[in-house]
């Protein structure tokens, strides 16, 4: 019962934000939303995390999650972002190979609107939601289970709930395709973290999905490509665990937020 409320907590404080910051931002005109909603995402869940945290006895409420003040920390974002579209990027080709999709046009797009775009994504899903799992789940699970135990049970919970999101998948076949996709990405997030000691990498390897749809390609059967995105992820997982622990990294790395 504990590991279930564990990991609905932070279920709950994810839905919560979204759903508040809908109803804040609903008036809104879309392209403003736009703009607005992704940093009430983030300032709100890190504000209903720290409240949390102090009432669970989680104290200092920082402590634990990963949140490193270094300032390679962007770096490692960056890092995850760019493992993460290779990833994606070389199902994708296998997916072309194999005669399951062509490669489509590309759209241009200005520097300015991709750095933009990538910073809301930053806001809006990639920080908060690996705060809450590869942050604060991770962080309680850790008092109960080794780092591979809580790799597994992270990347499982929150994969399954894929199942009801909205994604191309259609069908019951797509949709398990889909979240055991989503299963693969969260081991390789889980991955970075449990190397690094820090949540920066991961944050980076889950924008990378969404800046994946970027890549111009065509499927012509989404569940192949969903299959073999799957393989990509899990085999860049496996190498990341392979690599030696960031254990020499310099002492400023390491401790967490604590104010």
């Amino acid at each position: 019962m504990r590991i279930l409320a564990a990991i609905l907590a932070p279920i709950a404080i994810l839905l919560a934000v979204t759903f508040g910051v809908m109803m804040i931002t609903g008036a809104l005109p879309q392209g403003v939303r736009g703009f607005v909603a992704p940093p009430l995402i983030t300032l709100a869940t890190l504000g209903l995390l720290h409240l949390y945290r102090r009432l669970t006895g989680r104290r200092p409420p920082w402590a634990g999650l990963g949140l490193t003040r270094t300032w390679w920390a962007p770096v490692q974002v960056l890092a995850g972002v760019a493992m993460g579209l290779a990833a994606l990027f070389a199902g994708m080709v296998v997916t072309v190979w194999a005669g399951a999709a062509d490669w489509g046009p590309a759209e241009p797009m200005a520097p300015a609107q991709l750095i933009i775009g990538t910073a809301l994504i930053v806001l809006r899903a990639g920080f908060p939601e690996e705060l809450l799992i590869r942050g604060h789940l991770w962080d309680v699970l850790s008092d109960r289970f080794g780092p591979r135990a809580v790799l597994v049970i992270t990347s499982v919970s929150f994969g399954l709930l894929h199942l009801f999101s909205q994604s191309a998948a259609s069908g019951i076949g797509e949709r398990v395709l889909f979240t055991v996709q989503a299963i693969a990405l969260f081991l390789l997030c889980g991955a970075t973290r449990e190397r690094t000691g820090a949540i920066w990498t991961a944050v980076g390897v889950h924008t990378a999905v969404y800046l994946g749809q970027l890549i111009p390609i065509k499927p012509g059967d989404y569940g192949v490509q969903l299959a073999f995105q799957t393989v990509t992820l899990a085999l860049a997982a496996a190498l990341v665990l392979a690599a030696p622990r960031l254990g020499s990294a310099p002492r400023a790395a390491r401790p967490d937020l604590r104010r």
